[in-house]
């Protein structure tokens, strides 16, 4: 793809950002390819919506995030507004999505004008619900006591009038829509229905539908399973269920999960990707889904899932293994994959024996 128009979007609390970002406007220089920084606030402004951060950018056809998680977060919803994709430079300490090492930067940013890079799609979530999301104003000031300014509420994807369906709203996560209690002493509870189908009714601190991007997220910290990314499935997670059945439900891309609010539950906050967009009451209710939108992201290689799982997470090696000495980090013999297993994905073929013989 020839970039002609970049979003950034930048961590102004890290010095290392603001270094990279001076970095990426003298590569736009010498390309000739306008930049603009998004999402930036003041604590004293509302911040804007998604589609007036794409439009004052220029509707770039590349939005660069430097920063962590979050900021890619913050960059992923601005280029779903206009279909950019969406390169993500490490600057992290946890996190999975930003795959672009900083000194690795500019290379990318050539590989991606020069149509070199790699382009990977990820599953994405849409919602609906019985009404628009609101904030009362009664709530706000708590809400947002001692965050930086939130999002408003999402707008409506369409202006159809809300009937059984609910009303679309015009909102895309990446990693996850959750719904929690408000007040400490009052549970939600949440009627699940799976493709449409009552699995259960849940008192519980919250609910989380995620994608399997999502799945390393706050999905896997409410005790959730780890998915692949390249894989797509709706993953539900309880928070802290009242409940003997307490496990997350991985259910296919095609199978909806609607969440009723009963009527004796305490008041339900909806957060999407991490950011508070609306307060649900008793009686309403919303369905979470697969998206028909994907989000493209610009990679420098395959992506390496699961040694960045082991790094990220310092996952360690059972003690009883420390006497079998270190284990090989791939399991890929050398030579040419065999036909019936060429639809598979194997690390790039190295130059050095497999698994050595322990006879020497």
């Amino acid at each position: 793809m020839t970039v002609r128009r970049m979003g950034l979007v930048v961590h102004r609390g890290r010095p290392e950002a603001l270094r990279a970002a001076a970095d990426v406007r003298a590569w736009c220089a010498r390309n000739d390819v306008g930049c603009t920084e998004v999402d930036v606030w003041q604590e004293d402004r509302p911040r804007r919506r998604g589609h007036e951060e794409e439009a004052a950018a220029g509707h770039p056809d590349l939005v660069v995030t430097l920063g962590g998680d979050g900021t890619f977060l913050r960059g992923a919803r601005i280029a779903a507004k206009g279909s950019a994709a969406v390169l993500g430079v490490d600057l992290g300490r946890v996190g999975f999505l930003t795959e672009v090492p900083a000194e690795d930067m500019v290379t990318a940013l050539d590989a991606v004008h020069q149509g070199h890079a790699l382009v990977e799609t990820r599953m994405t979530l849409a919602m609906r619900a019985s009404r628009p999301l609101t904030v009362p104003s009664r709530m706000e000031a708590l809400l947002r006591y001692g965050r930086r300014p939130a999002l408003p509420p999402p707008e409506l994807r369409d202006t159809t009038r809300a009937d059984d369906w609910g009303v679309a709203l015009d909102i895309m996560a990446l990693n996850d829509i959750v719904v929690e209690k408000l007040a400490r002493d009052r549970q939600v509870s949440l009627g699940v229905y799976l493709a449409g189908r009552l699995l259960a009714s849940y008192s519980a601190d919250g609910a989380i539908v995620a994608t399997p991007t999502g799945s390393t997220a706050y999905s896997f910290a409410a005790g959730g399973p780890v998915l692949s990314p390249h894989m797509d499935a709706v993953v539900f997670t309880p928070v802290a269920p009242h409940m003997t059945f307490d496990r997350t439900i991985v259910a296919a891309p095609d199978e909806p999960v609607g969440l009723r609010v009963l009527p004796h539950s305490g008041p339900v906050v909806v957060s999407v990707d991490g950011q508070l967009r609306g307060v649900l009451e008793p009686g309403d209710w919303l369905g979470v889904y697969a998206a028909r939108y994907r989000l493209p992201l610009i990679r420098l290689a395959p992506t390496d899932f699961y040694t960045r799982l082991r790094e990220r997470f310092r996952l360690t090696d059972a003690p009883a293994t420390a006497a079998d000495g270190p284990v090989d980090p791939l399991a890929r013999p050398p030579g040419p994959v065999p036909e019936d297993m060429a639809h598979l994905r194997f690390p790039p073929e190295r130059k050095t024996p497999w698994f050595p013989d322990p006879r020497g």
